[in-house]
This record gives structure tokens, sequence and C-alpha cells, in this order.
């Protein structure tokens, strides 16, 4: 027997609910509530008559909305930093970098972005350091900004075509929005003639409970295909929960944890981990340097001391050091802990043997923000020192981290170089999703760096992205979305299971 044959027996709410749908054909849920002034839950119940019967259907629709980041509010109120540097340079006629970043006042990165853009458009040109237009009355185009303005102001724009380039240049963000619609299957007035208002009731009172028509009362049965209203309870950040996750696991397994300082001095950071004071890694451009104060104090003064043998001329450790004068000034300086063996290297002092001991350390670095790289994140870090520990025992350690802690399908060991550890060695695995990510570097300590300790054990050290362990883990593909305010995946992304 159709629907339109059937007797239909239906509460009085459903019936005006299934009237309103039938008025408007189709309707979104988050409408139907502010119109017939019920909460969700009730709605969702009163909904689940007419979907059981046949009567409307439910259809989801996903849809990737666009919103500002913080960068792109700023450029759609003061210009695109590309269309800044033409404006300056049209008063200017030429520049060198650091004046034009100046002026501008953009960071590093924007600039980056900026005069590569231009560069790559053929509008300007660099010569012996100095920046300067090809043509003067030369334009840049206007269809980015228009879009960031557009956004700016709540109108909807089609951006197919500039997505990619958006997405890429942190201006905007693709936040997935899910919305429910109800919609007409058989109209009201076809069916209506069926229809019987059910005189069944949801609960008892505590009067028909007295005088006893409980017993006269047909209760209304539990309707199990109905969808429960959602229920949004406090949960802890998806990705805090997996690094508490990943120190509980580490603790288990009898690992101390070790702790540093966000603010380190270049001593641990670099000096005692056996990286040169002329390294590239120390120059302004890859490391956050502290203004004020500019230096702190240097440690106990004999591991200054045989620190700065072993880069001089070696100490005992077999090396002939970098064979430079060592400067307790360079070494003083403040910077913001590039690297999670910083505090590795602080833990060698007076370190146990054998122990073992790890960190998930905050690091900075001014590298540009893409997909997979991120100018504050944050570093598994480990070491081992036991006279029986061997290279092979690192590798294990990584195969964990990939295997137990990423779910990686997929992972590979190369060799590697690092200024502290040989030899040393890089893990990476080729995701679906991501494709190729390097997950982070180990080795073991060279003497250079445990002997100034009075350390004579190996000491096998690792230092992973752990926020990449993270991305492969969920198949997130913006290292970005780890710290997204989007309501959609912080309600109901999954749990950490590490």
């Amino acid at each position: 027997m159709s629907n339109l044959e059937k007797k239909i027996s239906l509460p009085s709410e459903t019936i005006e609910i299934y009237k309103e749908i039938c008025l408007r054909k189709k309707i979104s849920v988050k409408e139907l509530e502010k119109i017939m002034k019920l909460d969700r839950g009730k709605l969702e119940y009163f909904l689940g008559f007419l979907l059981s019967n046949e009567l409307v259907e439910r259809i989801t629709i996903v849809q990737k909305i666009p919103i500002l980041t913080e960068a792109g509010k700023f450029a759609a109120l003061n210009q695109l930093i590309e269309r800044r540097i033409v404006d300056l340079l049209r008063e200017q006629k030429s520049t060198d970098f650091d004046s034009l970043s100046e002026k501008i006042k953009g960071d590093k990165r924007e600039m980056n972005a900026g005069v590569g853009f231009l560069k790559k458009q053929g509008i300007l040109q660099i010569d012996q350091g100095e920046i300067s237009l090809i043509d003067s009355k030369v334009s840049v185009s206007d269809e980015l900004q228009k879009i960031l303005e557009n956004l700016s102001l709540g109108k909807k724009v089609e951006l197919e075509n500039h997505k990619q380039t958006l997405v890429q240049r942190n201006l905007v963000s693709l936040e997935e929005m899910k919305e429910s619609f109800i919609e007409m299957k058989i109209s009201y007035g076809d069916i209506s003639k069926n229809i019987v208002v059910s005189s069944e009731v949801s609960r008892l009172s505590p009067e028909m409970i007295r005088n006893g028509s409980w017993k006269e009362t047909k209760l209304r049965e539990y309707n199990l295909n109905v969808s429960p209203p959602d229920y949004y309870i406090g949960r802890k950040q998806l990705y805090a929960q997996f690094l508490d996750d990943v120190k509980r696991e580490l603790v288990a397994l009898g690992f101390q944890e070790m702790r540093g300082p966000l603010v380190e001095l270049e001593f641990w950071n670099f000096d005692a981990l056996f990286q040169a004071q002329d390294h590239p890694a120390r120059e302004w451009s890859d490391v956050y340097r502290v203004s004020n104060p500019k230096k702190g104090n240097l440690p106990k003064e004999d591991y200054v001391k045989l620190v700065q043998k072993v880069h001089e001329d070696g100490y005992d450790t077999g090396s002939k050091g970098w064979q430079y004068k060592w400067d307790p000034e360079k070494s003083a300086r403040l910077v913001l802990r590039a690297q999670g063996t910083s505090v590795s290297a602080r833990t060698l002092v007076n370190l146990p043997i054998p122990s073992k001991y790890f960190s998930i350390s905050r690091c900075f670095r001014p590298d540009t923000v893409d997909a997979t790289h991120r100018s504050e994140f944050n570093q598994a870090e480990g070491i081992v020192a036991d006279p029986s520990i061997t290279f092979r025992d690192l590798l294990g350690i990584l195969e964990t981290f990939a295997v137990d802690v990423a779910e990686a399908k997929e992972f590979k060991f190369k060799p590697d170089y690092y200024p502290f550890t040989e030899p040393s060695v890089e893990l990476s695995s080729d995701d679906p999703k991501i494709g190729s990510i390097e997950f982070g570097g180990a080795g073991i300590f060279r003497p250079e760096v445990t002997r100034p300790f009075n350390i004579d054990v190996p000491v096998i050290a690792w230092g992973l992205g752990i926020d990449r362990l993270f991305m492969v883990k969920y198949g997130i593909t913006d290292i970005r979305e780890l710290f997204s305010y989007k309501l959609e995946w912080l309600r109901s992304g999954k749990m950490s299971e590490v």
C-alpha cells in the first residue's frame, strides 16, 4: 500500500511542521527551527515521523566557505603586499630589500612573496641588490584585491580560479560548512485525508498517575530511526590531546621528561651541539634573536671552556674542531629556541648512565608559512644514554614513531647530515594525501657534544616534527589546520588513540 492510500497517525505538532515544509517545498533545518520556535531536539523528534513515513527527505549539503585570515583582513584594508611595493617603487625609483621592507612594514615572508610574485610577472627587476620597476606605468591586477575586499564586506565571491593562490598565501582559509535541508516528497494536500491526529502521549503526567488514567492512555512508541540532537560537550583541542597522549606513552615506556626555556642561549641552542658560530643556521634569517635583553649569562665556566676547546681544536675527541677563535659574546646571545635539541644539550649536564629522556618542545624559526611549515612548531625530542645502545636501536625507536604514533603506511630512512650527530638519519613518509613529508632527523651524538660533559658512552638522539606525525595520522594536508578555529573540526574530529 502506498503512502497515498494508508492511514498515517501524526502528532499535531508534526502536522504543523509538515504544512510549513510543504508551503516552502524545501527549507533548511535551522530556518524551520526558528519558524516553529522549537529547540533542535524537539524538532528532530517531530521530523522523525515525517521521515519514517517518507513524506519528506533530508538533504545535507557540504560547502567550503572562504574565510579571511588575519593576513587577508590586513590586505583587504591596506592593499596586497605586491601592490604596496609597486606604489612605493613608483615614488622611490629603486631601493634595496631592507629599505623596502622597512618602509612597507612587511615581514620577511611577506616581502619575499611580494617581490617573487612581481619578478615572476616581469614587473620588477633586481640588479646588484637594487629593486626597481621595469616599467613605471605598469599596474598590478586587482582581481585578488577585489576578492579580499568583497569577502571583508561579507559579499559572496567566486574564487575558483584564485582559490589555490589565496590559500597558499594564507590570505584565505576554506572552512567546511554542513547544512541540512528538509524537502517535501508528498504534498500535504495530496495526503491530508489520510492523516489522523495521534492521541498518543510521549510522557506521563503526575495527574495521570494519580487518577489512574494512564492505564487507558496509549504511549507513543520510541522511534529508533530518529537521529538524536547533537550535543557538543567540552573536550580538549584535538592536537593538544594528541601531545598529551604521546607524553603518556613515552612515560609508560620508561622515559623521563626533560624541560628547557623558550628563550635560549646560543650556547645551548648551537655551541654545545658543535654547531659552528659561522653556520648559516645561526643567521638572522634562520633564527629569532631577542632584542631586549640581547644577551644572557653563560653556564658553569668549566663547561664553557671545554665547549670552546672543542670548537677551536677538538679537545680530546679526536677531532680538529672548527679551527677558529670561539667568541663567548656570540654564545651569550639570546634567541627563541630554534630546535628541541637544545633541551637535550642542557640535559647532558650530570646525565645519569644509563638513562632515557624525552621532550615535546615548542620551537621557533622564521620559515615561510605553507602547508607543511609554520614559524612556530613542536618537536618531539629524545635521548638515550647507555653503554650498549646502538644505531639499530635508534632506527627501532624511529620506526615506532612512524608506525605506532603517525600510523604511516610507508616510511623510509635515508642518510643525512647534522653538525652534532654521526652517523645521522632522516625519517620520512610518502603519504597518499600529503605526498612526501619529512618527519625529522636523528643520530648518535658526536664526541664533540658529549665529551665536554664527561660522557663516554653512546647517546642516541632524535628530533621529530610531531606536528607532521599528527598530520599523517589524521590525513590533514595543511599544518595550519592544527591550530584551526573551525568549529566543525574541533567538535567532531577524531580524538587521539596513541
